[in-house]
This record gives structure tokens, sequence and C-alpha cells, in this order.
């Protein structure tokens, strides 16, 4: 009986929060209603399941509309404003729900232990540090800077979802088939852009579209693309990776972005030198490299070509007996002002996130930034990174384990050359799927060991969460 009466009382109690809220939105503007329904959706699907959020967050990365936010600062704010995405509201709410979970239930932890956890919290810090410090000498605004800061971090707030979340081989092998099934329909779109004449650039980046982040995107996942060819014993999958990878060269091509072509080769490099079939390799490579001058498309040549085939200006960066294109000179101009005029004047904890001018460049801006402190802390995180990564795919027997650990060592290869002439480890683009990655990576070892043991990887604890892991 009692059971029977609190039905009608869950009824009713849900009817009149539905009639509630149908009134509330029958008052917003459209968009602001649509809004918000898709935001109580995505809240639903987050407290139901962490893993489809973390799905619909993998599809989103590339796939969801952006908007810069001008006028909340100085600083990089005037070069390029903040950008916000529909991923960035789901990655909150993600998080916060994640956040009530761990509250609520005492026994979880609030991360999993990993050997990134410490360089993430130092470089956290330093950045949190130096942009306070910042807004106490007053050359960063507070909001700006702060929402600067939590778009760093949440990036690191991917990772700790992924390897809070991953348990089981199975939901590897599905955030993987999302990755590349996101990376395929990007490339479609990217090679619909082409017939345009513009550089091709990612999805919905409305009026200021960014081709040199797209690039970095592509080199990313052809990364991925090749480590798993490279590992998978099925020809059947070793054929449609190979069609995937066709599929992305096409726009990586046309995005025209010089970076982007310059990380192809330490992805390259890397593959080598820790990938399997060396041979086969060394003929794909040496035939890559002969047909190039042959195949290039015509813009692709004069845009590599154009760096040291500009007609002589004022203000070129002369080397040897060439001349560099004005881009590429100001840019080398704006590295050398900042290490050896700007920098000394904070040397510990920089000018603060969004407190220096603008710089389309990772490690100049991380020193002018955030100081020696913030480099070194930020460098501990990327050494570490690859160390651990290089550990794993050495230590891993499983191919497809292999394959992505690979990947993901080829492709940070690439991107650290990107970072050269880009904000790469910033780039929200970018940085999405780099950190989901990296957390499946950093997974590995326990999910070998699941599998051996044939029991699922444990939820972290309340004891062992901040706990330094070994290896």
């Amino acid at each position: 009986m009692q059971g029977q009466r609190g039905a009608p009382t869950a009824l009713g109690v849900a009817v009149v929060l539905a009639v509630s809220m149908s009134l509330v939105l029958a008052e917003l503007p459209v968009a602001l209603a649509l809004g918000a329904g898709l935001a109580l959706a995505v809240l639903v699907i987050a407290v139901a399941s962490n893993e489809l959020a973390l799905y619909l967050l993998t599809v989103s990365m590339l796939l969801s509309p952006e908007f810069i936010v001008g006028g909340i600062g100085g600083g990089t704010t005037l070069g390029r404003g903040l950008t916000l995405r529909f991923d960035d509201v789901l990655i909150a709410l993600v998080g916060l729900t994640w956040f009530a979970k761990t509250a609520l239930y005492k026994e979880l932890g609030l991360v999993f232990a990993t050997p990134l956890n410490r360089p993430i919290a130092a470089y956290s810090c330093a950045a949190v540090i130096a942009t306070g410090l910042g807004v106490l000498a007053g050359n960063v605004s507070a909001l700006g800077g702060s929402l600067f800061v939590l778009k760093y971090i949440e990036y690191f707030v991917i990772y700790f979802m992924v390897v809070n979340n991953l348990r089981e081989r199975r939901q590897f092998e599905r955030f993987l088939v999302v990755l590349l099934l996101t990376a395929a329909i990007v490339s479609v779109v990217g090679i619909l852009q082409i017939p345009s004449g513009q550089r091709v650039s990612a999805p919905f980046e409305g009026d200021t579209p960014e081709p040199n982040t797209f690039g970095g995107y592509l080199v990313l996942m052809l990364a991925l693309t090749a480590g798993l060819y490279l590992t998978s014993p099925s020809a059947r999958r070793r054929l449609l990776l190979a069609g995937l990878g066709a599929l992305m060269v096409l726009p990586l091509l046309f995005t025209l972005s010089r970076a982007s072509y310059l990380a192809v080769i330490p992805v390259a490099l890397a593959l080598f030198a820790y990938g399997e079939r060396k041979l086969f390799l060394t003929v794909v490579f040496a035939a890559a490299v002969l047909a190039a001058p042959l195949v290039a498309p015509k813009a692709v040549v004069d845009r590599i070509l154009y760096t040291v085939s500009q007609p002589v200006q004022r203000g070129q960066v002369r080397v040897g007996g060439l001349h560099l294109d004005t881009s590429t000179s100001d840019r080398l101009g704006s590295w050398r002002q900042t290490v050896f005029e700007d920098w000394p004047k904070r040397p510990l904890f920089g000018y603060g996130v969004t407190g220096y001018r603008f710089l389309d460049a990772q490690y100049p801006r991380v020193l002018a930034e955030t100081g020696l402190v913030g480099l070194v802390a930020f460098l501990w995180l990327q050494v570490s990174l690859f160390r651990r990564t290089r550990a794993i795919l050495r230590a891993s027997r499983d191919p497809l384990f292999r394959g992505v650990a690979l990947g993901l060592l080829a492709g940070f290869a690439g991107l650290v050359a990107h970072s050269i002439g880009a904000n790469t480890f910033i780039i929200i683009r970018v940085m999405e799927p780099f950190w989901l990655l990296t957390g499946m990576v950093m997974m590995i070892p326990q999910l070998e060991a699941s599998q051996a043991t044939r029991e699922p990887v444990a939820a972290p604890t309340r004891v062992r969460a901040f706990q330094p892991a070994r290896g």
C-alpha cells in the first residue's frame, strides 16, 4: 500500500515540476530556452552516466559552435578574444556532477592517481599564482585572466574524467571509435571547403576561422591513425585506417598551415624511432619525399616557398642569403623581445595569463605569462607525459594499446613542433582530444592488468586518490 501511495506522489511531483519548467521556458527567448533545455538534457545525461557524457564531449570537441567573447581584458584578449563553446558548458556540467558524486559517496576519491597528477597541479598552481600577481599589479583583468586560467584547467578536467571513468577495454575501444569517427566527419567537412579557394578550417569556427588550429588537430589524429596502422594485425583494419589517413591528409594540405607541415616531420621520426615495421616506414617515407614535389597542390608548394620567396621588404629577418617572409620575421622578432627584453623584468611569475601582449608561440608565451616557475612546471608536465607514454608503449603487449600509445607519442612530438608557430597546448580544439587521448593511454597498464585478472579497474578511493602513482 505504501508503494502504491508513493507512485502517485512521485508522479504528481514530476507533473508539477514539468508544468513549472514549461511556464518558465515559455517566458524566455527561443535561443535561451533551447540553451536551457540543452543544458538540462546534458545534466541528466551526466547524472545518468559519465561515460555517455564523455562520448557526447568527444563528438562536440570538433563539431560544436564557438563564439569569441571580446572586451574582457587586455593582453592576449586584444589579439584573440576568449573562445566559448558548447563543450565548455558540457565540461562544466559534467565536472560539477562528478564533484557532487564524490561529495555524496564518501568512499570515492576525487581523482585517480597517475604520474601526471603532480606536474598538472604544479602548472595549474603556477598559472593561478602568476595571474593573481598580475591582477594585483594591474596588468591583468580579474575576469579575463580568471576565465582563461579556467580554460587551461578545463583540459586537465577532461583528463581526470577519463582516468576516473575508464574501467574496461570495451570502454577504451568505444572512446577510440568515437575519436576516429569524429576525425572522419570533420575531414569530410574540410574537403568540402576546398573548392571555395579559402584555407580549410575546422567546422563551426564562426567569423574567425583558424586553419592552423585545424592543422594541429589533424596532425594529432594522423599520428594516432598511423600508430594503430603499424600495430594492427588485421589487414581489413589496416585498410580502413589507411583510408582514414588519406581522408585526413587532403584537408591538412589545404589548411596551408606551415606549422602543421613542420609538425609532420617529428611525427614521422617518432613513428620510425618507436614503431615497428621500420622497413615499411622507410619505403613509405622515401616515396613520400620523392613524390611530394610532383603531386603536391600548387597552393601548398607556393605556401611553403613563400617563407623564403617573398619580395624583399623592410623588417625581414635574413638567414644566410635568404630573407624570411614578414610573418615569420615578425614572429621571430617577438620571441627575441619576449625572452631578452620583457621577461627579465618579471622573471619568476611573468605578467600573468592575459597580462602580456598576444604571442603566437607556446613556449615564449608560457615564459611571458607565468615566468620561469610556470615554464619549469610546464616542461615537467611535458617530459613526464613523454616518458610515461614511452614506458607504456614499451611495456604493453596488446596491439591496440600499443597502437594508441605510439600514436600519442608521435602526435605529442608533432604538437611540440607545431607549437613553435602556434599556442598549440592551449588551443581548445587540439587540447581537448589530446588530453582525452592522454587519459586513455595513462590507464593502459591498469586495463591490461584487469584483462589478466578479469576484474574491472577499481574506482579511486579517498585513501589512494591523491597518492603519487609509481612508474
